[in-house]
């Protein structure tokens, strides 16, 4: 410490958390994220020749974005600058902005500004460093948890590489793991800490892809972690539970995540996954998800995906809305189950949906069509003065309560949108609709 009681600068590296000190120093020290850092990436030869340009690093917490700059921090030439944007204000990046006009004079020296959090900036904000960008004054590195196409203005974006991070793999958590429990220095190896593999790997595990809940999680065991009489402290399964806590679910209702999974529950019920279907269900659950919006897919999904080949899809899933929105939850993840599950056996049709986005085309085209006098409204008095409803003919008075009659106007009259598949219910639909054509050219033969 200093004369004021303040911590030096080694002293605060040694007190900041695990995951911090254990940060990358190199490319060959990062973990993970091979398929945008392997050995022939733009991304990593433009960071080795020492020429990046503007970023968005885009992923989930604990994938690496500010180790990344951390990295490029390190190995550039050019001045590092790194804000926070809960924090930071325009007055801030304007002293960044100054500063870096004057590096550019006096030494010829670029600067790179590290943003963390990018999508807290607001669009004034946003607009303010996209002029500095665009001149090349600034290289901008944006983190963000949150898909830029939605909270990044399309300007800057125009002006940026876009570059998402996944969650790491086990084996990467676990590389980052055993790192830190070897590094004297950084980690905890100066400490003797004796884990079991199949512990670190539960751990690596459990961090579900983010390597600062593994690091936090470490750490906080080998804190609290009794020494014995040689002086080891044991991590046990029970103690990294304890230190794990209950793990926070990946998921943003208003955000990316909201969206993706959602996606991925539809996709599993039309492609007749229902093990698929409950895992993202219970996934979006678990996440907080509002109801009605799951309720909503579930509905959609009975006609578009299911359609007519089983009707009672929509019974289902509409009765499931209902008895969610009375029972509500923890009991209304089984009435979703039930649903989802349903839906995911049933047999698939998307005729239905095929033919009402081909009559919404057509009647956009022909929306002013004058319609067949014989089905016009005749419940006025004079209806019959201009022909309206003359000669139609009342399906119920004829066999089968079908008769051959046009429907459509005529210059569309032999437009097909509906057909019905091959698929449940639909294949009956079908067998009625092609013994009625059947019937519709044998009367049109004979008229000939």
């Amino acid at each position: 410490m200093d004369l004021f009681g303040h911590a030096s600068q080694e002293e605060q590296r040694k007190r900041a958390p695990l995951a911090v000190r254990m940060r990358p120093r190199t490319l060959e020290e990062f973990e993970g994220q091979e398929q945008i850092l392997g050995e022939d990436s733009i991304l990593r030869r433009a960071i080795v020749k020492d020429q990046l340009q503007s970023l968005i690093l885009y992923g989930p917490p604990g994938t690496g974005k500010t180790a990344l700059a951390a990295v490029v921090a390190r190995m550039t030439s050019s001045y590092f600058v790194s804000l926070n944007a809960v924090m930071a204000t325009v007055k801030d990046l304007r002293a960044v902005v100054e500063s870096a006009k004057e590096r550019q004079r006096l030494y010829t020296q670029g600067t790179i500004l590290f943003l963390d959090e990018i999508h807290r900036f607001n669009k004034t904000q946003q607009d303010a460093l996209l002029p500095f960008v665009e001149e090349g004054l600034l290289v901008l590195i944006g983190a963000t948890t949150e898909n830029p196409f939605f909270t990044v203005n399309r300007a800057l974006l125009s002006r940026s590489r876009v570059v998402q991070l996944e969650p790491l793999s086990t084996a990467s958590i676990k590389n980052i793991l055993t790192r830190a429990l070897t590094d004297e220095v950084r980690g905890l190896g100066h400490r003797q800490i004796v884990i079991k593999d199949e512990e670190l790997l539960f751990l690596a595990k459990a961090a579900g892809g983010d390597a600062r809940v593994a690091l936090n999680a470490l750490d906080l065991a080998a804190e609290v972690a009794e020494a014995d009489e040689h002086g080891n402290r044991v991590l046990d399964h029970a103690l990294l539970v304890e230190a794990l806590q209950t793990p926070m679910v990946g998921y943003d209702r208003a955000g990316d995540g909201h969206y993706d999974l959602a996606s991925c529950l539809i996709k599993s019920i039309r492609g007749s996954d229902p093990q698929a279907a409950l895992y993202y269900l219970a996934r979006m659950l678990r996440g907080g998800e509002d109801l009605r919006f799951i309720a909503r897919r579930l509905v959609i999904s009975a006609v578009e995906d299911v359609g007519l080949a089983d009707p009672q899809a929509l019974v289902v899933a509409n009765a499931a809305a209902e008895a969610v929105e009375r029972i509500g939850m923890p009991e209304g993840r089984l009435i979703f189950a039930q649903a989802a599950v349903y839906l995911a056996c049933a047999p698939k049709s998307n005729s239905v949906y095929l033919g009402i986005n081909k009559a919404w085309q057509r009647a956009g085209e022909t929306g002013t069509l004058p319609v067949p006098k014989h089905l016009r409204d005749t419940h006025y008095q004079g209806a019959d003065e201009l022909g309206h409803g003359l000669d139609y003919k009342y399906p119920h008075d004829y066999p089968g309560h079908w008769v051959k009659q046009q429907y459509l106007p005529d210059e569309i009259k032999s437009d097909i949108f509906y057909q019905a598949g091959e698929e449940g219910y639909e294949l009956q639909i079908k067998e009625i609709m092609e013994q009625r054509k059947r019937i519709r050219i044998d009367v049109d033969t004979n008229k000939g």
